[in-house]
């Protein structure tokens, strides 16, 4: 064996030792932990499932000190591969410190980073109270995972993101201290907020095992409303002209007409009876009674002024079928091609219709099926460019059309992610963010708390290139409809 294979045999010898039943080596369990949402393929050394938080810091000892890269998971549902080990070396699972204590006069969630967020907000909304960030795949991603890249949700309109919840994190730094940013207050001006530098690091900078979250008191009602509008730029003026006559919607998601188009076709039926594919907007109030009913009257007054038409539920269940068109968005477009390139861009507000006139650009000039729906509450729209990954030209051309697309939103004063984070598949258009100073500034934090480099190597800083150097010279991730990943070399 040469001087490395030595060294990691070593480190495995000693994880086992020190850890024992909670490490796992075989076939089944290092095929499970290497891949996430992304479906690229990278086979670790070891699995290891800690069944208490001193177990991690065991584990970053030991990696530590024999320089083995570790990646973190939780449910493994990134889009980006933030939760793929590049890098090999071994993968901690944190899906089993899952535990949700709520304390009720605090009002304060204490919670595991595998805990389920879903399970968070049901707990939660047993004592009326409410944790309100809710990407649309709660009912299996963990907070561990949230936390890693900030994310947000449908919700984020009106209450905000991850961060905006978060008020203490336990953990480990990369060398295996175990450290508390924040505390479980509503207040803390106590030295450097090193608890908001973890929030949205992807795991580089270290390993939550403990998330104290603030609650909310959970709104009473709700009210759903549907609207089509003659133009894509008609429909996403609402964000403005909605704060500008004191309507406040907790969720403002905007599909532009060929996802509407793709939808009708996808389930068979019209959105808008004897209307033909527009643009629409789900809009929903929530809060109190009162002030929903108060908000509707400025509501229904300003869609009556500015859309074609619209619906009002007056039910749940009438609700849950506005939601539909919404719903059938990202299942619709599966049905086009087998690969699909998500990219969940954020823009300022009055930037989002020059997004959308790029998006209508590029799907002309290159020939591609591209469908544009999100949260145009916040400016956070997910731009989804369809393509069969076995045709080299059409996969050329997606490639070509994002690349586009990235500098568009770049020049518009906009961010490669808003939600879903770098991980792999955004490093070839992350240096694009930031100058010289800005660049070094975050390499040496990284270099800071991670001196030897180990935890979730590979993201963020390096360019991820699955392709051949002589075929595509970027990347293409894809979330497909594989029911295995696909093997890259690197």
């Amino acid at each position: 064996m040469n001087s490395k294979e030595e060294n990691d045999s070593l480190a495995l010898i000693n994880l086992k030792e020190k850890l024992g039943g909670i490490v796992h080596i075989d076939e089944d369990s290092l095929h499970k932990a290497s891949f996430d949402g992304l479906k690229v393929y990278f086979s670790p050394d070891a699995v290891i499932c800690p069944q208490q938080s001193t177990q991690v810091g065991d584990v970053l000892r030991l990696a530590n000190e024999f320089r083995i890269p570790v990646t973190t998971k939780g449910a493994g549902s990134s889009l980006t591969g933030g939760a793929t080990p590049v890098k090999g070396g071994w993968v901690l699972d944190l899906s089993r410190l899952n535990k949700v204590e709520i304390d009720a006069d605090n009002m304060i969630a204490r919670c595991g980073p595998g805990a389920v967020v879903a399970d968070i907000q049901e707990k939660a909304a047993e004592l009326n109270l409410f944790y309100p960030p809710d990407p649309s795949s709660k009912m299996f991603c963990t907070i561990g995972g949230n936390i890693a890249c900030n994310a947000g949700g449908l919700r984020c309109v009106k209450y905000g993101v991850t961060r905006d919840y978060i008020l203490s994190l336990s953990g480990y730094l990369p060398t295996g201290e175990a450290v508390q940013w924040g505390r479980a207050t509503r207040k803390f001006a106590t030295g450097y907020n090193i608890r908001d530098l973890w929030i949205g690091s992807e795991g580089t900078l270290g390993v939550v095992t403990q998330a104290v979250l603030r609650l909310i008191g959970l709104p009473v009602a709700r009210k759903t409303f549907l609207a089509a509008f003659a133009s894509d730029s008609a429909a996403l003026k609402a964000p403005v002209e909605l704060s500008r006559i004191g309507v406040r919607p907790s969720i403002l998601e905007f599909l532009d007409k060929w996802t509407v188009e793709c939808v009708q076709s996808f389930t068979g039926k019209e959105v808008f009876t004897d209307l033909p594919p527009h643009p629409v907007l789900l809009i929903e109030l929530d809060g109190e009674p009162s002030s929903i009913e108060a908000e509707s009257i400025l509501l229904q007054k300003w869609l009556k002024e500015s859309a074609l038409c619209h619906l009002t539920a007056n039910s749940i269940e009438e609700a849950e079928e506005l939601w539909e068109v919404r719903r059938k968005g990202s299942p619709a477009m599966k049905k086009l091609a087998n690969t699909k390139l998500n990219e969940d861009v954020v823009v300022p507000l009055v930037e989002q219709i020059n997004l959308v006139e790029c998006v209508d650009e590029l799907r002309q000039k290159f020939n591609l099926k591209v469908g544009v729906f999100g949260h145009c509450g916040d400016g956070n729209l997910h731009v989804n460019f369809m393509y069969d990954h076995n045709d080299p030209d059409e996969s050329k051309r997606a490639v070509e059309a994002l690349t586009l697309l990235m500098n568009k939103v770049h020049e518009l004063g906009g961010a490669i992610s808003g939600e879903h984070g770098i991980g792999l598949a955004k490093t070839p258009f992350v240096r694009m963010q930031f100058n010289q100073a800005e660049w070094r500034t975050m390499q040496a934090i990284k270099k800071t708390l991670d001196p030897n480099g180990i935890l979730n190597p590979g993201k963020i800083f390096d360019i991820f290139n699955p392709w051949e150097q002589n075929k595509i010279d970027t990347l293409l991730p894809w979330e497909h409809s594989h029911d295995e990943p696909k093997p890259v070399e690197t």
